[in-house]
This record gives structure tokens, C-alpha cells and sequence, in this order.
């Protein structure tokens, strides 16, 4: 034990009674090293030099400094507050942006705990427990969907978005009153021209995506269609399953809860220019932890893009229908129906149209006999025959 009363008793014994060092050593059981240090101390301060001394380190590397403490929690307050990732990965990265010491994530979560910035949630299930599945370059393949949100007076929008799988970037957010086929169709041909062809597209079974589960009854849509015509293979989540589509619904609830720590936007317009800041914000101010804890601006950039590696299956569809009084037949293509011209003669006549792609061969029901062709034009409505009806 190391006590004042046992430090000056053995001091006195070599000071005052003569015992060498060793000797005091064996009486009181303690080293001789610690003799000698008892000895300096006595004739450096007296017997306020070999009083008990704390063992505790004079410094601690690892202790964070106070300065940085309240860094820590000025930012998960602020970022919290303006409804971005707070988390102490987030925080550290935005501590290392300001050239501040960085606190390990496990730190910094210790400090929210204990500020009571955290709420534990032990039913959460672990990240570890998630099978990922990532593209391994960008526009490998993109995400799509359409998801709403609330302006001041109730009225429900819809926002269409266009995630890169890859990098995370967001390739696209644009909001509408309702948003129909040909509209996703334009959005998709405009990102087509600015960024290149993907690999792929990943969506939900909504109508404007595919026709698959309306049973093919107008064929492939304006969607599907274009994705055809570019090779882009096409992936469609299991209905009921939307885990498929992790990383656009995790995407959303980022969205949401920036735009619920802003006031509602009382028009459409207004709301497109929160959600033109937010992209902003999103792709070049936040860190992913996806990627590595880059921007996703920055992750799209750093590699080449991926472009289609394979043809993909042509559309083959059989129709029947009866011409029409005006001579002519009606066919959904694209997603928009078009009118084919026949002719009069055959008014009133059942025929089999077969379906090729854009390329169309009508024949009479009950006899087979071929009587026009067409090759549809997708920038029209009415179509004329290539082969003049018989």
C-alpha cells in the first residue's frame, strides 16, 4: 500500500537510522527502486514530496476535447433541425470538412447518448442483416419511381425521381399534378441524352413502368417501348415486395424528411424549387455512406459509365379486332393508341392483326388473306398502310 504514514517511515529509517537502501527495502516490503525515488522526492519537497501521487495519465490522446464535444452536438442539432442524416458518421465527416480532429463514430455516438440525443431502438434490424446488391459502375442501372408530397393547401403532388444504383446520384426529381406514361417517357429520353444509355432500369409494376401485370393487352408501353429501342434491359420488383427497390425508398425517406423541416410549398412551382435545392444538396453537400462517404456526384463521376451489354426480345403480340366504318382498325402502341388505316371496302370486317415490334401484318379472319402492312410511326396517330389494302 501505497500510504503517506509507510513513505516517511521508511525514508526515516535510512535518513535518520542508517539502514541502506536494501536493507529498508527487505524490511518494508517495497522495491529498491522505489526507495531511491522516496529519497529524491523527501529531499527535493520534504514530506510533502512522498505523499501518495495520482497514477492516472497526465494526458489522454483519446479524450475529446471540449471544444470538439460541442461541435459534436451544436452539428446533430443543426443537421437534425434542417432535416439531413445526423448520424455520427455524418457528423464526423462534417467535423474532418472543418479541419477538426475526428472523433471516432463510436465516440461521437457515446456523446449523443449521453446528452440523450439518441434513442436506442433494440428491435431495429442490425445493417449486417441486409443482403445489398449494387451496380458495379454508373448507369449500370437506374431506379425509378414516383413517390408524393403535400402542397400548403393539401393538395396531393406527385414526384417522379431517377436514382443511379451505383454512385446514388440523383439523376432526376421533378414534380407534377399527376404524372402520366408519356411524361415518364420524356423524362427518361432527357436523361438518356444528357448522361448516356444505361445497363438497366429498376422499377416498381406501376402502369406508367410496364404493362406486364395488365396482361399485355395493349402490348408494351411508351416505357417499355423505349427501353426496347435502346437495349436497356428491364428489372420489375415482385409486387407486395417493395425491399426490391431498397435504395429509391430509403432515397425517399431522405427526401421526406428534408422537405418536413421546410414550411409546405404553396404551389407546384415552389415545391420544384425546394426540390432543385435539395438535389443540389444531395448530390454535392452529403456524404453516402454507400460510396465510401463521398458525395454521389463525386462517386458518378470517378468511374466510366456502363452502357447495354445485350440485345433485348422484340415484342411479337396477336390481335384481332373488327375494321371500323372509317376503314380503319385501332392498336395500343407504346402506351397510345393509334389507328390504322385499312380501308372502307372492309368495313365491318373481323381480321388478326400480328404484331412485330412496329411492324404490323393484317389479315381477314376467315379467310387469312393478307390485305395491308404497317410499320408504325411512333410520332403518329393515324398510320398508313406500306402495302396498299387490297
Amino acid at each position: 500500500m501505497n500510504s503517506p504514514d509507510k513513505n516517511l517511515v521508511t525514508v526515516r529509517a535510512v535518513v535518520d537510522q542508517g539502514l541502506t537502501v536494501a536493507q529498508a527495502a527487505a524490511r518494508f516490503g517495497v522495491s529498491r527502486r522505489w526507495v531511491h525515488v522516496l529519497l529524491r522526492r523527501y529531499e527535493a519537497d520534504g514530506r510533502d514530496g512522498i505523499a501518495p501521487r495520482s497514477r492516472a495519465r497526465r494526458s489522454r490522446p483519446g479524450t475529446t476535447v471540449a471544444a470538439v464535444r460541442d461541435r459534436i452536438l451544436v452539428l446533430r442539432r443543426h443537421l437534425a433541425a434542417s432535416g439531413a442524416d445526423a448520424g455520427p458518421e455524418t457528423i464526423a465527416w462534417h467535423l474532418q470538412q472543418e479541419g477538426l480532429r475526428v472523433s471516432s463514430s463510436s465516440t461521437i455516438r457515446r456523446i449523443l447518448h449521453a446528452e440523450g440525443l439518441i434513442v436506442p431502438a433494440p428491435n431495429k434490424r442490425p445493417k449486417a442483416s441486409y443482403i445489398r446488391f449494387e451496380a458495379d459502375l454508373p448507369n449500370g442501372c437506374w431506379q425509378a419511381d414516383i413517390t408524393h408530397w403535400y402542397l400548403a393547401d393539401g393538395t396531393r403532388v406527385e414526384i417522379l425521381d431517377f436514382l443511379d444504383d451505383h454512385s446514388r446520384d440523383l439523376l432526376h426529381i421533378r414534380a407534377a399534378a399527376a404524372y402520366s406514361g408519356p411524361m415518364v417517357v420524356e423524362a427518361l429520353q432527357s436523361l438518356i441524352d444528357e448522361h448516356g444509355v444505361p445497363a438497366s432500369t429498376l422499377t416498381d409494376n406501376g402502369l406508367v413502368f410496364t404493362a406486364r401485370l395488365a396482361g399485355r393487352k395493349g402490348g408494351r408501353n411508351g416505357f417499355e417501348q423505349l427501353l426496347q429501342a435502346h437495349h436497356i434491359v428491364q428489372k420489375n420488383g415482385h409486387p407486395g415486395h417493395p425491399q426490391t427497390q431498397g435504395k429509391i425508398e430509403r432515397f425517399h425517406q431522405t427526401l421526406k424528411r428534408w422537405l418536413r423541416a421546410r414550411p409546405r410549398p404553396a404551389t407546384i412551382t415552389d415545391l420544384q424549387a425546394l426540390l432543385d435545392q435539395f438535389a443540389h444538396w444531395y448530390n454535392h453537400q452529403r456524404p453516402h455512406r454507400s460510396v465510401g462517404r463521398r458525395t454521389p456526384a463525386a462517386a458518378y463521376a470517378a468511374l466510366p459509365k456502363a452502357t447495354p451489354a445485350a440485345t433485348t426480345e422484340p415484342e411479337w403480340r396477336a390481335r384481332t379486332d373488327k375494321i371500323a366504318v372509317s376503314g380503319t382498325v385501332s392498336l395500343r402502341y407504346a402506351g397510345k393508341l393509334r389507328h390504322l388505316g385499312i380501308g372502307r371496302a372492309h368495313a365491318g370486317q373481323p381480321v388478326l392483326m400480328l404484331i412485330h415490334d412496329r411492324h404490323v401484318v393484317t389479315s381477314l379472319a376467315e379467310t387469312g388473306e393478307v390485305i395491308a402492312e404497317h410499320h408504325i410511326d411512333p410520332n403518329r396517330d393515324y398510320q398508313r398502310p406500306t402495302r396498299p389494302p387490297a
